[in-house]
């Protein structure tokens, strides 16, 4: 349960440090083309991170089954009937979201950092207002929504990431012991607020590119 929260923990943080980083789209492609070349010149520092962050997805997951197998074994007879709030549609489907969003992360990384699924992208080129040459990694991201298939993929890993966060972010105060009777009904409310947060957040990208609020420049849209 421990490793299960502490992993939790990171994820999140990571999800929301995301979210903030990619929302910059709407200011513009020099705001977000910075933000690219900052983490970019991380150099090794980033892939030790991003390697970080599979890890505690691996263990995140491989935690998760664990527990689920153990109740499992605990109890092998179902409740004749639910009478908790828990069980809720969210918590039902934890590990199927749990997978289907590391599915999604593993296309995001080939498609938007690795470049597998769109090398055309990722080598597009631009400068910033004071002449440095950098990737146009707004092209790219306008580029990637720009296609119908790519974005309603996101949207619905979106969708799945924020029923595993309703879930999840309140549940990993109990996996990490930081349950309180005073505190219970405030925390029983971060998971759906986050959720709500990030998946808002999120779809807002390829919503508004999609439609041609943002991006229309790019690539003749």
């Amino acid at each position: 349960k421990v490793v299960m929260g502490v992993t939790g923990v990171m994820l999140i943080g990571f999800v929301i440090m995301h979210m903030l980083g990619n929302l910059q789209v709407f200011i513009g492609p020099e705001t977000l083309n910075a933000y690219g070349k900052m983490l970019h010149d991380l150099g090794g520092l980033l892939w030790v991170a991003r390697f970080g962050l599979i890890g505690a997805v691996v263990l995140h997951i491989v935690s998760g089954l664990r527990l689920a197998s153990l109740n499992k074994a605990a109890r092998p007879v179902r409740y004749v009937h639910e009478t908790t709030v828990q069980a809720s549609f969210s918590s039902r489907y934890m590990k199927l979201s749990g997978l289907v969003v590391l599915a999604f992360i593993v296309y995001h990384l080939l498609h938007f950092t690795l470049g597998g699924a769109a090398p055309d992208h990722t080598s597009l080129t631009t400068k910033l207002s004071d002449g440095t040459e950098v990737k146009d990694i707004y092209a790219m991201v306008v580029l990637g929504f720009q296609q119908p298939a790519v974005s309603i993929s996101y949207i619905i890993a979106m969708i799945l990431l924020g029923l595993h966060l309703n879930h999840g972010a309140s549940s990993l105060f109990k996996s990490l012991g930081l349950r309180n009777s005073k505190y219970n009904n405030m925390l029983d409310k971060v998971g759906p607020a986050l959720a709500i947060t990030i998946v808002v957040g999120n779809c807002s990208m390829p919503i508004a590119i999609l439609t041609g609020l943002i991006g229309s420049s790019v690539g003749g849209h």
